[in-house]
């Protein structure tokens, strides 16, 4: 079996997570094909600072999605994959976070195979693990929960496919990816289920970057928009927020 690390053949494609931003949270095979191959498409959230590490002659191709902004289509996006391999360059799609966690890795990897293009898949640090970690907040906590949920905020729409009651009885601690937009809903829905209103809810903002964030408070809070998240977010719901320790501040 080839090393993950081991140098893109032409025409090969690598499905890479890019982390939560920090380029030194990269895996060292991400950091090896990004800085050696053909052509990087690359996500919205992926950072300037990862960016940089692309060789100087690579070909940069943003193919961001933002909830809200025009946005290249998935079906583009893996149209222009299968065509740059096709034409015998060394692909590196680029993905924030890991690819197969709310990334759409998994419709890209098949339009790869369905086109016969050889591809690889590097895991990145996925975001809903690592902003609370950088916030300072433990996702478990044996005194806390023995289970968690990993969610995402477009299901707070009224065509939600999730079973809310059901949510918050099984998981005392729920991560929502994507949460800014709908955090008054995301609140609404999880009171209307039964948790309590004074629940700790956390919002960590543009995490692994210059610009983090994080601001605690209530569910209660973020429903009444006492407090309001800012795109791009991770909102963690339980009590672990109460376990939170700022490290990165302290002297």
């Amino acid at each position: 079996m080839k090393k993950l690390d081991s140098p893109l053949n032409t025409g090969e494609v690598a499905l890479v997570g890019a982390g939560p931003g920090d380029a030194s949270l990269l895996t060292f095979a991400a950091h090896k094909l990004i800085s050696d191959c053909d052509v990087i498409v690359y996500d919205a959230l992926v950072s300037d600072e990862i960016l940089a590490l692309a060789d100087a002659n690579a070909e940069c191709i943003c193919a961001g999605k933002r909830g809200g902004r025009p946005s290249t289509s998935q079906e583009d996006i893996c149209a222009t994959l299968v065509a740059l391999a096709k034409q015998g360059k060394r692909v590196v799609r680029l993905k924030g976070g890991d690819p197969f966690v709310f990334g759409r890795g998994g419709e890209e990897m098949r339009a790869l195979a369905a086109a016969n293009i050889p591809f690889r898949i590097i895991p990145g640090i996925t975001s809903g693990i690592a902003a609370p970690a950088l916030a300072g907040i433990p996702v478990t906590d044996r005194t806390v929960n023995a289970s968690l949920a990993f969610l995402t905020g477009h299901e707070a729409s009224e065509n939600s496919r999730m079973d809310w009651k059901a949510l918050v009885k099984a998981f005392p601690v729920l991560v929502f990816y994507m949460g800014a937009k709908n955090l008054p809903q995301i609140a609404t829905r999880l009171i209307d289920a039964g948790l309590n209103a004074n629940t700790s809810i956390a919002i960590i903002h543009s995490a692994g970057t210059q610009d983090e964030t994080c601001d605690t408070g209530t569910l209660s809070q973020a429903k009444s928009k006492t407090i309001i998240a800012k795109s791009p977010a991770i909102v963690v719901v339980g009590d672990v927020v109460d376990c939170r320790i700022d490290w990165r501040n302290k002297a």
